[in-house]
C-alpha cells in the first residue's frame, strides 16, 4: 500500500512498525519517491485493522492524505515479521518539516528528576523539537543539521536505533552528556555563574531585557507587567505602538487576562504554538499590561515552544514579553557574534547556546475569527509542510512564485502540491531582502526544485518581482504576471479545494495592489477563476495625496474622502463645528487640492484599507501618523461597541450607494460619510460610530455581492485580502452571506494578507500552463 502526504521525517515508518507488531502483519516499510511504501501480509480483516490503525495512529507532525491499496502477488519475505528497510528507488525526496513545540512526553522527561535529561533545555524526539531551522541540507539526517558537530553518546545512539523507542531516527536528539549547553553572559561580555536559566528570570524580574536564543531565532524579553522596561524595549527596538507578543507558562495564565475559548485552546497546545490572538478581559480603565498591547483590545499570547521556555518560565507568575530580536523591520538576529554587535546596546545580557540556527525562523500567529482557527501569519510550525493542492494540479509543472513586497512569502510548486516558504517580511530593508535571496537558495536545493516559470506581481517597484525577472532571465524561463487582487482570489480557491473550472466570485480587500489597467485597486469584486477573471465591481477611486505620504498620514485619506464625497466647501458649511474641521483646516490643504487636481503624486485607488484608515482618522484614531501596517484599522476596531454591533437595528448602519456605471458596478461611500458626520455633530459616541461603520460596510459587500450574483449560477463567494484580517468585517460579512444561502470560501492554511500572495501567484500560473500554452494575464469588466 502506498500511504501520501506529509509521511517523511515524522516517525511515520516506526508507527507503521509499531502498528504491525500490534496487528500481526508481517512485510516492510519505507521510503520512496512518492511517500511511504508498505508491503503488508496478513488475513482481510487483519489488514483493515492495519489500514484503520495508520489512519488514527498517524504521529503528531504527519498528515495523511491518501492510503492507496494493492493486492500483493507475492509470498510473504521468509525472514517473518515486519522490517523497517532502506529507502527504494534510490534517495527518497523527504524535503523538510517544520520545527515543532515540544511534547508532552519530552517536557514530562525535563521535569522528572530520575530521568537524564532532567532540566536539560534541548530535550526533544521524533515528535517535537527543531526540524527546518536546523536543516543545512537534504537528505534529513542528522550530519546535514547543525547537530552534526554533537556526537551521539551511547545512550541517545541507542534510542536512536530503536524502532520501539519514540527517538528512532530523531535527527536532533541530545542529551546533557552529549547535546548542546546553555549559558547567559552579560552585554560586557562576562559569563553569568550559576543556572543560566536561574539567573536570566532574575534580571527579567528586576526591570532588565534578555535576548534569548530560541528556536528559530534570538527573542528579546522582558516582564510584560514592568512598564519601565516595555518602555525601554519599545524604544530600543524604534516600535512605538505594534503590539508585543507574550509568553505564558501555561494556559490558566492566560486566561487571566483573556477570554480563551476552545479554539483557542486547541491551537496554543497545537504542534505548531502559534501567537494566538485572544479578546483581553475587560478590566475598565486598568491594563494589566502598560504599553504591550497600546490601542487595542486583543493580546497575542503563545505558550513556551522549546523546553528551554518552560524551564524558564515554570516558577513565573506573570507572563513575559517575546519579541523577535532585531531593530524594526530587520531580520530576526540567528547568529551568537552577530547577535552581540546587533543587539549592543539592546540587550542587557544573553542566554545563549551552542546549537547553530540554520534559518531564521519567525512565530507564526494566528487567531479564532468566525469560530476557526486562521493564519495571520504562517511561519514557525506550519512552514514549509507541503499544501496540497486540488487534483486538477497533480500534472501542473514547477513553479517558482516570488510573492509581494510586504509580507514576503515565496512559494515553490510541484507535483501537485505547493511549498510556501516561512515568513520573509519586508523587502524593502536590506537585511530582509538578503535573506529573501537566500532563503529562495535554500528551498530550491533543499526541495530539489526546477522551475519550469517564474511568476512575478505586476507592480513594476516590488523587488520580488525584479528579482523574478531576473531568475527568469538568467534561466531562460517564461514568465508569468500575476494581477495582485486575482493571486489573492486564487489563494483562497487553492486552499480550499477548488477545482480549474469552477466560477467563484472573489471579494478581495486590501490596501493597494497594481491593477491591469496600471491603476491602484484594493476593494474588489471579481468573478473567475484561477485562469482568468472579470472585474465586476470596486471600491470609488479616491485620490492618494502625496502617494505613500498617505499610506502613512491618515488624515490625508479623509480629507480625500470628504472632498471626493461633499466638496470641501460643503463639509465647511455643515460640518464647521466640528474637531475635525479644525484639525483639517490645519493641514496644508491648498496644497493637496493643487496636487490632487493637477494629478501630482496623487494616484486614485479603490482602496479598502485606506478607507478604513480615513474613517478612523475622522474619528481622532491615528489620525497624524500610523506606526505600523494596518495599525489605524486596528485600533479603530477594537473601539466598537459590542451592543451596537449585535443589537442595533440594521437601519442605524451606515448606507453606502451601489452606483452602475459602463464598467465596473461601484461601492460608494458618500452616503456613509454624511452619517457618520452627522453622527459626530449630535454628538454620537465614536464606539458606536465605528460600529456602524462596520455594521454598514459588511451590509453594502452584502448587497453588493447579491446584485452581482443575481444574473449568474454562482453560489460560492471567495474572501480574501488584508482588510478581511478584521475580525469584526469578517464575521458580519460571513454571517451574512451564508444567510443568503451562499457557500463562503476564506483562509485558514494561508494568510489573507499578503503572506498568500505566493501561493495564488503560483496556482494562477500552474492553471494556466495547464488550461494551454501560458497565456498572458488578462481580464475583463463589465460593460
Amino acid at each position: 500500500m502506498r500511504v501520501r502526504g506529509l509521511v517523511q521525517g515524522v516517525g511515520f515508518r516506526p508507527a507503521v512498525w509499531r502498528l504491525a507488531r500490534d496487528c500481526g502483519v508481517s512485510g516492510d516499510v519505507c521510503n520512496d519517491s512518492e511517500g511511504v511504501l508498505i508491503h503488508a501480509w496478513a488475513d482481510a480483516t487483519t489488514l483493515d485493522d492495519f489500514v484503520a490503525g495508520l489512519r488514527s495512529g498517524c504521529p503528531p507532525l504527519g498528515r495523511i492524505d491518501a492510503i492507496e491499496r494493492y493486492a500483493l502477488h507475492q509470498i510473504p519475505p521468509p525472514y517473518g515479521g515486519f522490517r523497517i528497510v532502506a529507502s527504494e528507488g534510490g534517495q527518497a525526496h523527504t524535503g523538510v518539516v517544520p520545527d515543532a513545540v515540544t511534547c508532552r512526553a519530552c517536557i514530562d522527561e525535563t521535569f522528572d528528576p530520575s530521568s537524564r535529561r532532567y532540566g536539560y533545555a534541548f530535550t526533544n524526539c521524533t515528535h517535537c523539537g527543531p526540524r527546518l531551522s536546523i536543516v543545512q541540507a537534504i537528505p534529513y539526517d542528522r550530519p546535514n543539521t547543525t547537530m552534526a558537530v554533537f556526537p551521539l553518546c551511547a545512550a541517545c545512539r541507542s534510542e536512536y536505533d530503536d524502532p520501539a523507542d519514540r527517538r528512532f531516527h530523531a535527527q536532533p536528539v541530545a542529551c546533557p552528556a552529549c547535546g548542546p549547553h546553555l549559558w547567559l553572559e552579560r552585554a560586557d561580555g562576562a559569563l553569568e555563574q550559576g543556572d543560566p536559566l536561574d539567573a536570566t528570570r532574575c534580571l527579567i524580574q528586576r526591570g532588565e531585557i534578555v535576548a534569548i536564543k530560541g528556536l528559530g531565532g534570538f527573542q528579546l524579553a522582558c516582564a510584560a507587567a514592568d512598564h519601565a522596561a516595555v518602555a525601554k524595549l519599545r524604544a530600543l527596538k524604534h516600535r512605538e505602538r505594534k503590539p508585543f507578543a507574550l509568553l505564558a507558562r501555561d494556559v490558566a495564565m492566560i486566561e487571566r487576562y483573556c477570554v480563551v475559548s476552545d479554539a483557542d485552546k486547541v491551537l496554543l497546545a497545537s504542534a505548531a504554538g502559534p501567537i494566538v490572538i485572544m479578546p483581553m478581559i475587560d478590566r475598565g480603565a486598568s491594563d494589566p499590561f502598560p504599553g504591550v498591547v497600546p490601542g487595542i483590545a486583543t493580546l497575542g499570547f503563545m505558550l513556551p515552544s522549546t523546553p528551554l521556555h518552560h524551564l524558564m518560565m515554570q516558577p513565573l507568575d506573570s507572563p513575559v514579553v517575546l519579541t523577535s530580536g532585531n531593530l524594526a523591520d530587520e531580520p530576526q538576529c540567528i547568529d551568537n557574534d552577530e547577535t552581540r554587535t546587533r543587539l549592543a546596546g539592546m540587550a542587557d545580557a544573553f542566554l545563549m547556546h551552542d546549537r547553530d540556527i540554520a534559518r531564521r525562523v519567525d512565530d507564526s500567529v494566528a487567531r479564532v475569527m468566525g469560530g476557526v482557527p486562521r493564519l495571520l501569519r504562517r511561519s514557525r510550525g506550519y512552514a514549509p509542510a507541503p499544501l496540497r493542492l486540488p487534483r486538477d494540479f497533480s500534472s501542473a509543472p514547477a513553479i517558482l512564485a516570488m510573492g509581494a513586497q510586504q509580507k514576503n512569502t515565496f512559494c515553490l510548486l510541484r507535483d501537485g502540491e505547493a511549498v510556501v516558504s516561512h515568513h520573509i517580511g519586508e523587502l524593502e530593508n536590506g537585511e530582509t531582502y538578503r535573506d529573501y535571496m537566500a532563503s529562495l537558495a535554500r528551498y530550491q536545493h533543499l526541495f530539489e526544485h526546477d522551475a519550469r516559470f517564474v511568476a512575478v506581481d505586476l507592480h513594476p517597484e516590488y523587488l520580488s518581482r525584479k528579482l523574478g525577472i531576473d531568475i527568469a532571465r538568467q534561466r531562460h524561463l517564461p514568465l508569468a504576471e500575476i494581477q495582485h487582487h486575482h493571486a489573492h482570489f486564487a489563494a483562497c480557491l487553492a486552499e480550499n479545494d477548488i477545482g480549474l473550472d469552477t466560477e467563484v466570485l472573489g471579494i478581495v480587500l486590501d490596501g493597494l495592489g497594481m491593477g491591469l489597467d496600471n491603476a491602484l485597486w484594493g476593494g474588489e469584486f471579481l468573478l473567475g477563476g484561477y485562469v482568468d477573471f472579470e472585474r465586476l465591481a470596486n471600491f470609488t477611486p479616491v485620490a492618494l495625496p502625496g502617494g505613500a505620504h498617505a499610506i502613512h498620514e491618515p488624515w490625508r485619506n479623509t480629507y480625500a474622502h470628504l472632498r471626493a464625497s461633499l466638496g470641501w466647501r460643503r463639509f465647511v458649511k455643515q460640518y464647521a463645528k466640528l474637531e475635525l474641521h479644525r484639525f483639517l483646516a490645519d493641514r496644508p490643504l491648498t496644497v493637496l487640492d493643487q496636487m490632487i487636481d493637477g494629478g501630482i503624486n496623487s494616484p486614485a485607488a479603490s482602496s479598502a484599507g485606506r478607507l478604513f484608515d480615513a474613517v478612523a482618522a475622522a474619528l481622532g484614531v491615528c489620525r497624524e501618523r500610523v506606526q505600523y501596517e494596518g495599525q489605524a484599522a486596528i485600533e479603530l476596531e477594537a473601539l466598537i461597541d459590542t451592543r451596537t454591533l449585535h443589537d442595533e437595528d440594521d437601519a442605524l448602519a451606515y448606507p453606502f450607494g451601489i452606483v452602475e456605471t459602463n464598467g465596473p458596478s461601484l461601492i460608494d461611500p458618500q452616503p456613509m460619510w454624511i452619517a457618520l458626520l452627522d453622527d459626530l455633530l449630535r454628538p454620537t459616541p465614536v464606539p458606536v460610530i465605528a460600529a456602524r461603520f462596520h455594521k454598514g460596510l459588511a451590509i453594502a459587500l452584502v448587497q453588493m455581492t447579491s446584485r452581482l450574483l443575481a444574473s449568474t449560477k454562482v453560489n460560492t463567494v471567495a474572501l480574501s485580502g488584508g482588510v478581511m484580517q478584521n475580525r469584526v468585517l469578517f464575521e458580519q460579512l460571513t454571517v451574512r452571506l451564508a444567510a443568503r444561502g451562499l457557500n463562503v470560501l476564506a483562509h485558514r492554511q494561508v494568510p489573507s494578507n499578503d503572506g498568500g500572495i505566493a501561493l495564488g501567484q503560483a496556482a494562477i500560473t500552474a492553471a494556466r500552463a495547464l488550461a494551454s500554452a501560458y497565456v498572458e494575464p488578462r481580464s475583463t469588466s463589465c460593460a
